[in-house]
């Protein structure tokens, strides 16, 4: 079953059109090392919460906005290989293509598919 990569950031409001151009040349370069789709959201309704949400996960401060994005992989053997080779790109390296909000409070991880409806 597919392996999916998911992700939550906090980007500046005012660098939506910045990020969008970011998120879709990176899109390009992980479909062509094997990812079967890249979906980038912006965060539209997305409530604060007292324990935990999202706001809270990435720290998001008032002039930013979340995005929720995932990647989906054919399966984890080829995500790691399709990362390496991600890495190792350079036109994804930082002074090509700049990440437009702050990567330290990118929340990230992979994950299996248990369910798929």
């Amino acid at each position: 079953m597919s392996y999916v990569d998911g992700f939550v950031i906090a980007v500046p409001t005012a660098n939506r059109k910045k990020f969008r151009k970011h998120a879709e040349s990176a899109a390009v370069i992980f479909k062509e090392c094997g990812a079967l789709s890249v979906v980038e959201c912006w965060g539209d309704d997305v409530p604060d919460g007292k324990v935990t949400s999202f706001p809270l996960a990435v720290k998001l401060k008032e002039d930013e906005t979340v995005v929720f994005s995932w990647i989906v992989w054919p399966d984890k053997a080829t995500r790691d290989a399709g990362m390496q080779k991600i890495m190792d790109d350079p036109r994804m390296q930082q002074d090509v293509n700049p990440m437009p909000f702050d990567g330290q409070r990118m929340i990230f991880g992979g994950f299996n598919i248990i369910v798929k409806a």
